[in-house]
């Protein structure tokens, strides 16, 4: 799940859509900025304490552009960043500072009582893991500063990317008591390696591209929400592949001309219907092992063809290919691979023996990776 994450995408764009002259001086904040997001993923992957959170705020601050920034428990101020004498209210209760608001949305308080700061209001976003509030995400402005529509909605993407991050810190915490496969189903979600380069490309086309840049943060964003939906485990065949597009335009925007894609599936097989994140790791495999590892174009294919009661999606790229033991070990999750054993597992738990996938693979000759499922079940419903 992680690396993540979405929140960089109100950072950045914020930046681009800005009037005059976003391409100069904003265009260097927003790259400090897109550093900034990925600053914060490997403190906030240890838990919500008050270390990791004094490690956080600076970052968090800067991507939103608060006087002061504050992580809390449920309780208590963990760290807060700011000039002065703001950074005394860390171990301060919450609840002598604002209102923390309803669990499910972000609060505005325009009227706090702190003129000794030089405070005036604050923007409460609550910090939610599997379900519960944990904490607060506290961005305060100063005295005279009006709350745009703005304040709101990028305190809210910094508290997504703060959730994010302590969920992944939940899941290493149960490691012990969680099933293999439902460990690495929640791993594999967002490769951080994926995030990273995301980024990098994303911050490439600040100064040349940046339509093609904001066009790139929206899909981004679009992507991690879709990865980290945890309500609907199921989709359907065409879902998965709108997302997979989103995904292929960031790495295009990486690889370029390197990366060629063609797909090409049977309308009839749009509505099968599939576990989350069952065809874009098999996809990210593909880039992963095609264009990374050749310096020559390498075409990615996605073909799904409709065998009558089933559905057959086929990924295949002409890169460097591997041994059979090599596709064997990489389906049975021994070769370092991002996935495809848990995608597999997921495949054969939700529909049965006979589906999941299949690995054909020669040295020099590319891989192709099929997937089969059927194309209804009774007991599988997409959202």
């Amino acid at each position: 799940m992680g690396a993540v994450l979405a929140t960089s995408l109100w950072a950045a764009s914020r930046f681009i859509t800005s009037p005059g002259t976003v391409l100069s001086d904003e265009g260097r904040a927003m790259r400090a900025a897109l550093h900034a997001a990925t600053a914060t993923l490997p403190h906030l992957r240890r838990g919500l304490s008050p270390a990791t959170a004094a490690k956080a705020v600076p970052q968090l601050r800067a991507l939103t552009q608060s006087t002061a920034l504050a992580l809390a428990d449920r309780d208590t101020l963990l760290a807060v960043d700011g000039p002065g004498a703001v950074r005394s209210l860390a171990g301060s209760p919450t609840d002598e500072l604002f209102d923390l608001g309803p669990d499910d949305r972000v609060h505005v308080d325009p009227r706090m009582e702190l003129p000794e700061l030089h405070l005036g209001s604050a923007v409460v976003a609550p910090l939610i893991v599997r379900g519960e509030r944990v904490g607060s995400l506290a961005a305060f402005y100063a005295r005279g500063r009006r709350i745009r529509p703005e304040d709101t909605r990028v305190v809210s993407d910094a508290a997504e990317l703060v959730s994010a991050q302590l969920e992944l810190a939940a899941v290493a915490e149960q490691e012990e008591r969680l099933a293999q496969a439902e460990l690495l189903a929640l791993r594999a979600q967002i490769s951080p390696h994926f995030v990273y380069n995301a980024l990098a490309a994303v911050a490439g086309y600040i100064h040349s591209r940046p339509e093609e840049a904001r066009e790139l943060l929206t899909d981004f964003a679009e992507f991690t929400r879709y990865a980290f939906r945890r309500e609907h485990p199921y989709v359907t065949l065409a879902d998965e592949l709108h997302y997979v597009e989103k995904y292929l335009n960031l790495e295009r925007a990486r690889f370029g001309d390197r990366l060629r894609v063609r797909l090409e599936v049977a309308p009839e097989i749009l509505p099968a219907v599939l576990p989350v994140l069952s065809l874009q790791p098999l996809v990210e495999n593909a880039v992963r092992h095609g264009s990374e590892n050749s310096s020559s174009a390498v075409l990615i294919e996605i073909v799904g063809r409709d065998l009558g009661s089933d559905a057959l999606v086929c990924v295949r790229d002409d890169g460097t290919g591997m041994s059979d033991e090599a596709a064997r070990a990489a389906l049975a999750g021994l070769g370092g691979g991002i996935g495809l054993q848990n995608v597999h597992r997921r495949l054969e738990s939700s529909f049965g023996p006979g589906y999941g996938l299949a690995i054909d693979s020669a040295e020099g000759h590319g891989t192709e990776v099929r997937l089969t499922v059927p194309k209804s079940h009774p007991r599988v419903r997409a959202a």
